[in-house]
């Protein structure tokens, strides 16, 4: 017997996106908590996982996968969802799109996460005042995008780019606490369309129940109460 996917996860962390592609595809998997609380994403162990030591990674059949978009990448290729087929014309879309995300909007938002990780502290102000200008350009190209019409996009049912940016939109409305008044999801209505949307989709709800999220986790976010492990 094959044995199923494993998600190596920490809660309200990047790997809910991989969690909620696992939902949506109706993949059966496991899951395993990365303590964060007590550095068992730098532990030897998990490195053998992800040799980078962030969160999420993903053991499947042919070896571990690390990176949220080389994960979504491998789930809508190997299960055939949230994403148009290799072959058709909209992939080449999708795929810049999707590394526009990882690469331009997750790394901006990890900037006014984790300034110290990036730069010394004298430097930190200017640091999060440049990344969150690129992410109200990104909102901006994003808002446009999701209200384009594509079908990859904000459609009926969601694709791997809606799950990627409600989790940032999330994100950006919640962390760092007490310092997230620069962002407000009604200013970018396609985006808060998509985030409602996602909101009703029983992956989330699975996803509530498993992270302590509450309800409606990406349109109205709060803080989560993980039954195990810890956001920080």
């Amino acid at each position: 017997m094959t044995k199923p996917l494993r998600l190596h996860y920490a809660p309200d962390n990047a790997s809910l996106i991989v969690r909620l592609a696992l939902e949506e595809l109706g993949v059966p998997f496991e899951t395993v908590l990365v303590d964060r609380r007590a550095a068992a994403h730098r532990s030897p162990f998990y490195r053998a996982i992800n040799p980078a030591g962030k969160i999420p990674a993903l053991e499947t059949p042919d070896g571990p996968v690390f990176e949220t978009a080389a994960i979504l990448l491998w789930l809508t290729d190997t299960y055939n969802g949230l994403a148009p087929a290799p072959k058709a014309p909209e992939r080449t879309a999708f795929v810049s799109w999707l590394f526009f995300l990882s690469n331009t909007m997750h790394a901006n938002l990890r900037m006014t996460f984790y300034p110290g990780q990036y730069i010394a502290k004298a430097h930190h102000t200017a640091l999060v005042a440049g990344a969150r200008e690129n992410l109200n350009a990104a909102l901006a190209l994003l808002d446009e995008l999701a209200g384009a019409g594509h079908p990859w996009i904000n459609d009926t049912t969601p694709g791997a780019l809606d799950l990627y940016i409600c989790a940032m939109l999330r994100w950006m409305a919640l962390y760092p606490k007490g310092d997230t008044a620069w962002f407000t999801l009604s200013d970018w209505p396609n985006l808060a369309m998509l985030a409602a949307k996602l909101d009703a989709r029983p992956s989330t709800a699975a996803l509530c129940k498993a992270e302590g999220m509450a309800a409606n986790p990406f349109s109205t976010p709060k803080p989560p109460t993980p039954p195990e492990g810890s956001a920080l």
